[in-house]
């Protein structure tokens, strides 16, 4: 009788959770877009960037947030600015995709010692710690630090250190796979 009461108690906090969510999404969704419009320029694009700012409301403590219209504001603009960056890189990858794409058209000696090369550096990157080999593939892809903090489990601000760690232990390692003295 007991886990009745609970159960009944909880569905009705989970849709006044879903109508508050609802009353806050019809009054703040056009603020949200105005501000992520602001940024990148394209209605539709703005809308796509209100629905993740609305997801994020939706997974937050709303309870915990003292200000929501300057959350969402803010958010608004961080993931704004996110997308952008993101294009950015995206872009800046095709250019040197397209670069690398027309320099490859070489010799075949030119081509083997390509491959070589790839290869030393595979063999290089196996002598690592998974965690070390996810974080340079993935900076070198172009991933930001948040990205990669999320996807590996970490803080972002360790990152960076994390990152110059690998750097260091993947020299190291590729200067014994060459046989270099450092």
């Amino acid at each position: 009788m007991m886990e009745v009461k609970a159960n009944l108690s909880d569905s009705r906090s989970n849709s006044s959770g879903e109508e508050s969510f609802q009353e806050l999404f019809k009054q703040h969704y056009s603020l949200v877009v105005r501000k992520a419009l602001i940024i990148v320029k394209e209605q539709a694009l703005a809308e796509d960037i209100a629905q993740e700012v609305f997801m994020k409301l939706y997974h937050a403590d709303r309870k915990a947030i003292e200000n929501i219209q300057g959350w969402l504001t803010k958010v608004a603009v961080t993931t704004a600015y996110n997308h952008i960056r993101t294009e950015k890189r995206h872009h800046a990858r095709e250019e040197k995709q397209k670069r690398f794409g027309k320099n490859a058209i070489g010799s075949v000696e030119d081509r083997y010692m390509a491959l070589e090369d790839i290869q030393e550096v595979q063999k290089v990157l196996m002598k690592l710690s998974e965690r070390d080999r996810d974080i340079l593939i993935m900076k070198y892809s172009g991933y930001s630090y948040e990205e990669i903090a999320q996807s590996n489990g970490l803080e972002k601000l360790s990152i960076g250190t994390l990152l110059a760690r690998a750097k260091k232990r993947f020299r190291d390692f590729y200067a014994e796979e060459r046989g270099d003295d450092q």
